[in-house]
């Protein structure tokens, strides 16, 4: 069997799925040793992907195509756990006939282009380039007689499962889309999503919100893929309501544990984070905090409604107004449109912003009228950068980071799985989810207190103000437990992912094989 999976961030890391495919990984290769093979794109001409180095495997097919068609790739290894292998492929030449394959995809599968724009056309080029791969290696080393297997992760690879089906249907497909377009959009244009999510017409939405094209594209690919998949039971529904199919499979999201230090080196690492978050707390406030304050943080996409950074400020409010005893310095770490050619200082973030008065963000914390004064029991800092070692401030990795905090908080509105809350208690940090986030779901249906690991919250299209009152009431219960209960706490969290392993989430991935091969 063999197996191709792409996604526009395979070497690529831009948010969750580069954290989906990277972590399955290990599993994948224990399982089909070297027969499968990670599909990106070949963005990396003014500089290198940082975690893909090339090797010779392949060599008579990659001279092949780099000689013999409008693609070119690159095989080598991914660095991340097992090491898989990995094919990049520059499809710039393919913008040459753009239009001709939009006219052909709208002939063939009604994929109607017309009012694509910024990231479409990238996206498009790619996913059908990707195609051109499967067909090229399926092809030059007759797999006709293998089980073969293609799967799309995200609208931006449709067109390369419609590639074959049009051009090579004996290969079986998959489809998974992570959060519908049309969802997300909805969600993110503060329309209310869930009351509301079965008299929604998809296509009429995607007109209405300017993303006729990427939903078009999404909605084509899971019609016609051998397996459609979605990673929790909240998108299944999106899914049915936004693009008229009902997932074949749900396939949540799993994750690995062996990067996470053990022992004494856990300790190091968290001593060595919690040190350099007291540094930057210093120097951005300009006094020293207190030796045992209490590190909270948020992270992810900006998207200041949809991952609930709005509701967490608004409860920071609250919390501040209680007067606690032990100081709470709070991180928003979600990157930003930041100000390279600045060096002026702001006692709220870590690197100058563009447009500062416009910042979501920014305007909170002034209109909640936080200062970072010495005598503010709640401070704020806000880090709008890519945790990945560069940020010029902290200088580390995000997992290097995660690591010295003692609570996560992610009040999210729209989450169709829910990473940031899985990563903070696989590695011992508690963590606030909500009901409307895919992990929260999974990890409990019913709601919880922070004294489990994982507090799940609810929300709701109209429970904004009693969410708020909820985030509050588990941040100030957390802060005032003593130590010893936050580190019960804490291993209580980490216990919980033992469930999420890999190991065992991908056997829904085996079941979706399944299906894809029976139904071609």
């Amino acid at each position: 069997m063999y197996i191709f999976e792409t996604s526009w961030e395979v070497c690529n890391k831009v948010g969750g799925i580069y954290t989906v495919l990277s972590s399955k990984a290990l599993t994948m290769q224990n399982l089909f040793k070297d027969r499968v093979f990670f599909v990106g794109p070949d963005i990396w001409q003014q500089s290198e992907a940082l975690d893909f180095v090339p090797t010779n495997e392949f060599s008579d097919w990659t001279n092949f195509v780099n000689n013999n068609s409008e693609i070119a790739v690159r095989v080598g290894r991914w660095q991340v756990p097992g090491g898989p292998l990995a094919i990049l492929v520059d499809f710039s030449k393919l913008f040459n006939r753009k239009n001709e394959i939009y006219g052909d995809f709208w002939q063939k599968f009604g994929v109607n282009s017309l009012h694509g724009y910024g990231d479409y056309d990238d996206s498009s080029m790619f996913g059908y380039s990707v195609g051109m791969v499967v067909e090229s290696f399926y092809r030059f080393y007759n797999l006709e007689n293998e089980q073969v297997a293609a799967h799309f992760n995200e609208w931006q690879t449709a067109f390369g499962l419609l590639y074959l089906k049009a051009f090579l249907p004996k290969v079986a497909t998959l489809f998974t889309t992570h959060a519908t377009t049309v969802g997300r959009s909805i969600a993110g244009n503060n329309k209310p999503l869930y009351d509301y999510l079965p008299f929604y017409n998809g296509d009429q939405m995607s007109q209405e919100l300017n993303v006729e094209a990427k939903h078009s594209s999404e909605k084509s690919a899971a019609h016609n893929a051998d397996c459609f998949t979605t990673v929790s039971n909240i998108t299944a529904c999106e899914c049915a309501a936004l693009l008229d199919k009902k997932p074949d499979i749900v396939t949540p999201n799993g994750f690995e544990d062996d990067f996470v230090p053990k022992g004494a080196k856990f300790t190091a690492a968290r001593k060595n984070a919690r040190k350099i978050l007291h540094n930057v707390a210093n120097e951005i406030f300009g006094y020293k905090i207190c030796e045992n304050a209490l590190f909270v943080g948020t992270s992810g996409r900006y998207e200041f409604k949809n991952k609930g950074i709005d509701v967490f400020i608004d409860a920071l409010n609250i919390v501040e107004k209680q007067n606690l005893e032990r100081q709470i310095v709070v991180f928003i770490m979600v990157p930003a449109w930041i100000n390279h050619n600045s060096n002026q200082k702001s006692n709220f973030t870590t690197t100058p912003l563009m447009e500062e008065r416009n910042d979501s963000v920014m305007n909170a914390l002034r209109r909640n009228g936080f200062t970072n004064g010495e005598h503010e029991r709640v401070k704020i800092i806000f880090a709008p950068v890519y945790l990945n070692g560069k940020d010029g401030v902290f200088k580390q990795n995000y997992y290097d980071l995660l690591i010295g905090f003692d609570l996560t908080v992610f009040p999210s509105y729209y989450e169709p799985w829910g990473y940031t809350p899985m990563e903070s208690a696989v590695f011992a940090v508690p963590t606030i989810t909500t009901n409307l986030a895919g992990f929260g779901q999974w990890n409990c249906p019913h709601f919880q207190d922070i004294s489990n690991g994982i507090a799940v919250i609810e929300r709701n299209d109209h429970n904004y103000f009693e969410a708020m009152s909820s985030v509050a009431e588990q941040i100030i219960s957390f802060a005032e437990k003593t130590e010893t209960e936050r580190k019960t706490i804490a291993k209580k969290a980490q216990q919980i992912t033992q469930k999420t392993h890999w190991d065992t989430f991908f056997d829904y991935y085996l079941k979706a094989y399944k299906i894809a091969f029976e139904k071609k």
